[in-house]
């Protein structure tokens, strides 16, 4: 059989949704219920290319997200890697991540928390999503392939502008690709999760949301 024949039978056993490549080496952080991953790997119909986080530990997380235990059957199941207790502020230090490399890494709708006398629009708490999201560009920036993505889905709406995502990164040498619109309708059988607090198992509103890509800038 020729080189030519097992290339194009490769082509087409790679399979897409949206972003995503059954051949990309793909990290998702801060995952929620792992409804996001579940999606993906379904579509795909193998994780073996996936490493999927949260930051809750094997126990808690059941306590946080109930509906996730389904979704992690499935994902191992299929193959994908699954890890606890993983802060994205300093993931690359990982024993499991620090030697991987990715093509994409993922964090859907990061969040500092929330807090009780906080608001959405209150500065400190605009001040600890950035620094959230700026660590989690520091780390995801070094485990990232030669020619490998960060993408992060926000909301680009008040009070969520404010947290100038792209400025962020090119503080930390990360350049903007692209601004894709995000659908929750492209991901069949994800839920967005508010990921903690009493109400941590809800969903929250999704508007004006988008997916930005992010490269390194050498």
């Amino acid at each position: 059989m020729g080189e030519s024949t097992l290339s194009r039978r490769g082509k087409r056993r790679e399979k897409w949704i949206k972003h995503y490549s059954s051949s990309h080496k793909i990290l998702l952080v801060g995952e929620g219920d792992f409804s996001f991953s579940s999606c993906l790997a379904r579509s795909f119909g193998c994780a073996l290319n996936m490493v999927a986080t949260s930051l809750h530990s094997e126990e808690m997380l059941p306590l946080k997200h109930w509906t996730s235990v389904a979704h992690i059957e499935e994902l191992k199941s299929l193959g994908c890697t699954i890890l606890h207790n993983v802060d994205v502020k300093d993931m690359h230090e990982h024993d499991t991540l620090k030697t991987m490399r990715f093509d994409r890494i993922v964090y859907n709708f990061p969040h500092a928390g929330y807090f009780l006398h906080l608001s959405e629009t209150h500065r400190e708490l605009i001040r600890r999503h950035k620094e959230l999201v700026k660590a989690f560009f520091t780390s995801a920036s070094k485990m990232l392939s030669k020619h490998g993505e960060i993408h992060v889905s926000h909301r680009d709406d008040h009070p969520y502008v404010k947290w100038e995502l792209e400025k962020l990164a090119n503080e930390v040498d990360l350049v903007l690709i692209e601004k894709a619109e995000f659908q929750k309708s492209d991901y069949p059988g994800y839920h967005h999760k508010r990921g903690d607090g009493r109400r941590s198992n809800k969903s929250f509103p999704l508007k004006e949301c988008f997916t930005f890509k992010f490269s390194t800038s050498n």
